[in-house]
């Protein structure tokens, strides 16, 4: 089953290079149920995962112009606060009702994603930098929050966020997106070390250099996919997780 989860690390790249996020809620559900790791050590491994990945994607957007450096690190500042918050209150639930809360932000990644976010627009009024900062500043730590409780990136919450209060363009939400991912991921993931999560460490170190090959692999097949199919299908796959996760883990409830 390892080379099963090493092979599926190439999707999770794929996925954060082809559509700008997903790794978070692709590898905690490969970890958990593919290669039968506990829940907590899964989430404390996505969280690598998904910060060096979203490193080397933020990477390529910087030298292309798309990132946002002041309104990023604004955010990611709430957020990464936010995120040791997380990291600790984790430690108060189980690791059944960490995915339970997975699986519900994972059903609404779902409906954000087949939406699109095409259609968002940042509107004429561009206000200050400090106004912008503030305004994303609650949901900056929301992000962050979740981020170190159950492991999730968050970016299908971060772009609309930078697009409609701090008014950036599309591809530089994009792109500051990443940065803020990576950042907040890394300093949850540092709060889960803090608590003493057990990790697979060899394996993780290949997980993630497959995962950055395959968003490199990712990146260089957008020009060639139709991305609106591609997002809604992956929309529709996510949502089918979810409900699995759901059920899965609410007949463990049931039957307790």
């Amino acid at each position: 089953m390892i080379a099963v989860g090493l092979l599926l690390a190439l999707l999770v790249g794929m996925s954060l290079g082809l559509l700008g996020g997903g790794g978070s809620v692709l590898s905690v559900p490969i970890f958990v149920y593919i290669l039968d790791i506990p829940p907590k050590s899964a989430i404390a491994m996505s969280l690598a995962v998904v910060a060096v990945t979203s490193l080397s994607g933020a990477v390529g957007h910087w030298r292309a112009g798309n990132v946002n450096v002041r309104m990023a690190l604004a955010f990611a500042a709430f957020a990464m606060t936010s995120s040791l918050v997380g990291a600790a209150a984790s430690t108060l639930l189980s690791g059944d009702v960490q995915l339970l809360i997975f699986a519900i932000v994972m059903f609404t990644a779902a409906i954000f994603m087949y939406r699109g976010r095409n259609d968002l627009d940042p509107g004429q009024h561009h206000p200050t930098f400090m106004a912008s900062a503030v305004l994303i500043g609650l949901p900056a730590v929301g992000v962050g929050f979740l981020t170190g409780l159950i492991g999730v990136g968050g970016g299908f919450l971060i772009v609309p966020t930078l697009v409609l209060l701090g008014r950036l363009p599309m591809k530089q939400a994009i792109g500051s997106s990443l940065v803020v991912i990576s950042l907040t991921a890394a300093t949850g993931f540092a709060g889960q070390l803090a608590h003493g999560v057990d990790l697979r460490w060899g394996f993780m170190a290949a997980f993630i250099a497959i995962a950055i090959t395959g968003s490199f692999a990712g990146a260089l097949m957008v020009p060639h996919i139709h991305q609106k199919h591609l997002r809604k299908a992956f929309a529709l796959f996510l949502a089918l997780m979810a409900v699995f996760i759901l059920y899965e883990k609410s007949s463990v409830f049931l039957h307790r």
